[in-house]
C-alpha cells in the first residue's frame, strides 16, 4: 500500500518537471505559446488600423470599431473574460455571479480616486485587492458545493452585492445613481481648484487624451486610455499563458477532469479551485478598475445578474478552455453590442436603395429584426449556432479552417512529390 501511494505522487510530480522544463524560453514561454502572445500583442497594438477598415464617410464605415471607447471595451471586457477562463476553462467550475467582482473592484478604484488620487494606478491596486478579498469569502463559502449548486450560490452572492449596492448600502455606493468623480471631491494628492472636476490620469497623462491621423479617407484614433488598459490586458493574457502551463494549471485540469478520483489520490482539490476563484475574482476586479479609469463613474448595474451572463456567453463563444478563446469572444460580443445595434430601417435603405422597392422594402422587412434593438436576436443565433456545430467556440471554427489549408498543402505537396518520381523513372 505504502509502495503504491509513493509511485503514485512521484507521477504526481513528473509533470510539474515536465512543465517547467517546457517554460524555459523567451518571457518563459516557448513554441506556440511564444508566437500566440506576439500575434496577440501585434493585434492590440494595430487594433487602430484593423479596426478601421473603411474609409471614413463611405457606407460601410458604419461597421468600423477604431473608436476609443469601444476598442477599450474589447481589452477590458477580455481581462474579465481571461480572468473568468482560469475558473470555468481549467476546473469546470460555472460560477453566475463573477460580476460582483467586476462591480466590487470598480467601486474600490472610485473611491480611491475621490478619496487618494486621481493617478489609476492605485485605483486599479486597489480594485484587485478588493475584488480578491471579496473573492476569498464568496469562493470559501460556495466551493462547499460543486455543479449547479455552486453556480447558484455565487448568483445569490452576485444578487445580494446588486440589492446592497442598490439600495442598503447608498452612502457607499451612491444607489440607483451610483457614484463619480464631482467638484466636491478633494483627493489627497491632487491638486484641484474649488470648482474643478478631476479627471483620471496616468503620472499626468490623460486617460481621455487622442491623437488622430488622417491617411487619404480614412482616420485612425490612437487613444491614451486603450493603450494603457492593453498594457494590462498583455500582462493578463501572459499570466494566464503561464498559469495554463505550470503545475497549479495541470492540477486544475485535474479537477476538471475527475476531482473524486484526484482526492482518491491524497490530494485536497479545495486549495486549487479556491486558488483559482480568488485569481479569476482578481482579474474581474482588475477589468472593474480599468473601467472606472477609463469612465469614471459606476454604477451598480455592473453588478446585476445579467453582467455575468454575459462572460460566461463571451467565454463559450470564443472557446471555454482555450487562452485566446475568451477575448475573441469579448471582442465579437462587445463589436455586436455596439456596432449591430446602431444599424437601423434608414441605414438599411440606404444599403438597398438600387433594388426596386419592392424588393428593398422586403429586404429591409427581413433584416430589421436581427439590428437595432434586435442585436440579441442576432446574437442568441450566433450563440446557437457555436454550441450546435462549434462545440471548442470560434477557436475550434480556426482551427478547423487551418486544417483544411494544411489539408490542401499536404495533397498539393504529395501530388508533385509523385510527379517528380514519376519523371525520374521515365529519364
Amino acid at each position: 500500500m505504502t509502495d503504491q501511494t509513493t509511485d503514485t505522487r512521484m507521477d504526481a510530480t513528473r509533470p510539474r518537471a515536465s512543465a517547467a522544463h517546457k517554460s524555459s524560453g523567451l518571457l518563459g514561454l516557448t513554441g506556440k505559446d511564444l508566437g500566440l502572445f506576439i500575434i496577440v500583442a501585434l493585434l492590440t497594438i494595430l487594433a487602430p488600423f484593423i479596426l478601421n477598415p473603411f474609409p471614413e464617410g463611405s457606407a460601410l464605415a458604419q461597421f468600423n470599431g477604431g473608436y476609443p471607447d469601444l476598442m477599450q471595451r474589447f481589452v477590458i471586457f477580455g481581462i474579465f473574460a481571461i480572468g473568468f477562463n482560469i475558473l470555468f476553462g481549467l476546473t469546470g467550475y460555472l460560477s453566475f455571479g463573477h460580476a460582483a467582482f467586476l462591480g466590487v473592484g470598480s467601486y474600490a478604484a472610485i473611491w480611491m480616486m475621490k478619496l487618494l488620487t486621481l493617478n489609476v494606478i492605485p485605483a486599479i491596486i486597489m480594485s484587485i485587492v478588493f475584488a480578491g478579498i471579496f473573492a476569498l469569502i464568496v469562493g470559501y463559502i460556495s466551493l462547499r458545493r460543486s455543479g449547479i449548486y455552486f453556480s447558484i450560490l455565487t448568483l445569490a452572492f452576485a444578487q445580494m452585492s446588486y440589492a446592497l449596492a442598490y439600495s442598503v448600502l447608498t452612502p457607499i455606493t451612491g444607489g440607483e445613481t451610483g457614484l463619480q468623480l464631482k467638484a466636491t471631491d478633494t483627493p489627497l494628492l491632487s491638486n484641484l481648484g474649488p470648482t474643478e472636476i478631476g479627471r483620471a490620469n496616468f503620472f499626468g497623462v490623460d486617460m481621455r487624451a487622442s491623437y488622430e491621423m488622417a491617411i487619404g479617407d480614412w482616420l485612425f484614433t490612437f487613444n491614451a486610455g486603450y493603450y494603457i488598459a492593453a498594457v494590462f490586458m498583455l500582462l493578463s493574457f501572459y499570466l494566464a499563458i503561464r498559469l495554463f502551463r505550470s503545475p497549479f494549471g495541470m492540477m486544475l485540469r485535474a479537477v476538471k477532469s475527475n476531482q473524486q478520483r484526484m482526492n482518491y489520490t491524497g490530494l485536497n482539490s479545495r486549495p486549487y479551485t479556491l486558488a483559482a476563484f480568488v485569481i479569476s475574482g482578481m482579474y474581474a476586479g482588475l477589468a472593474g478598475g480599468l473601467m472606472v479609469a477609463m469612465d469614471t463613474q459606476v454604477g451598480p448595474e455592473r453588478m446585476f445578474w445579467t453582467a455575468s451572463g454575459e462572460v460566461v456567453l463571451m467565454t463559450i463563444l470564443g472557446g471555454a478552455g482555450t487562452l485566446i478563446g475568451p477575448v475573441l469572444g469579448a471582442g465579437m460580443i462587445k463589436y455586436m453590442e455596439n456596432i449591430v445595434s446602431k444599424i437601423n430601417d434608414g441605414i438599411l435603405h440606404q444599403w438597398f436603395a438600387f433594388m426596386p422597392d419592392g424588393i428593398e422594402d422586403f429586404l429591409v422587412f427581413v433584416i430589421h429584426p436581427f439590428i437595432g434593438k434586435g442585436w440579441h436576436l442576432t446574437l442568441g443565433l450566433l450563440f446557437m449556432l457555436v454550441v450546435i456545430f462549434l462545440p471548442g467556440g470560434l477557436v475550434e471554427g480556426g482551427q478547423r479552417i487551418a486544417s483544411v489549408f494544411r489539408r490542401k498543402e499536404t495533397k498539393t505537396s504529395t501530388v508533385e512529390k509523385s510527379a517528380a518520381e514519376q519523371q525520374q523513372h521515365s529519364e
